[in-house]
């Protein structure tokens, strides 16, 4: 009979070489270095088209609280998603500047998606975002230049629509505001 691995611990995150992500999964430890360039600027060209209408309110609706990679706790697991979001009637009031993780799960997700992360993102990560009832999944491939919109159901993830290429997109849960996505490609 083999000896079964101890569980890694958040300490085994906090002794990752500087530069690393690291996320609990069933009890293992799952490590990346720091994303490549193509990677950073999905992220920051979609919380720049994001932030102001949906965090800020300026040209939109309002009502989200949106994080770059945020530290999650649900139950055993820790997740960073490249960006997250929370609506306020879900999550009244901003964290205290000082909190170190969230332990409420997000109403949308967005994982870019690079060849060392992808298997990570869909594989292990889309099931524990499913069973904790986030509503939304944006998948992003910046090598293909491709967004997929994934909506949480019952019986699992439905594709709500694939967007490729450089258009103007209406995405959910973000579709009041036109999304350009020839931003977000280098």
């Amino acid at each position: 009979m083999g000896q079964r691995k101890k569980p890694a611990t958040y300490e085994d995150i906090e002794a990752l070489p500087v530069g690393w992500v690291g996320e609990l999964l069933e009890d293992e430890l799952v490590a990346a270095p720091r994303p490549a360039l193509g990677h950073a600027r999905v992220c920051s060209m979609l919380g720049t088209q994001l932030g102001g209408p949906f965090d800020l309110g300026q040209g939109g609706p309002g009502g989200w609280w949106l994080f770059f990679e945020p530290e999650i706790h649900l139950g055993r697991d820790v997740l960073v998603p490249d960006l997250a979001g929370w609506r306020r009637e879900r999550l009244p009031g901003p964290p205290a500047p000082s909190t170190p993780f969230m332990t409420v799960a997000p109403d949308w997700v967005c994982e870019v998606l690079s060849p060392s992360t992808q298997a990570v993102d869909r594989e292990r990560k889309l099931p524990r975002y499913h069973r904790e009832g986030v509503g939304h999944v944006w998948l992003v491939e910046p090598l293909t230049r491709t967004l997929d919109v994934l909506r949480w159901g019952a019986g699992g993830w439905s594709s709500v629509a694939t967007h490729q290429g450089p258009g103007t997109v209406h995405a959910e849960p973000f579709q009041a505001v036109a999304l350009q996505l020839a931003a977000l490609w280098l």
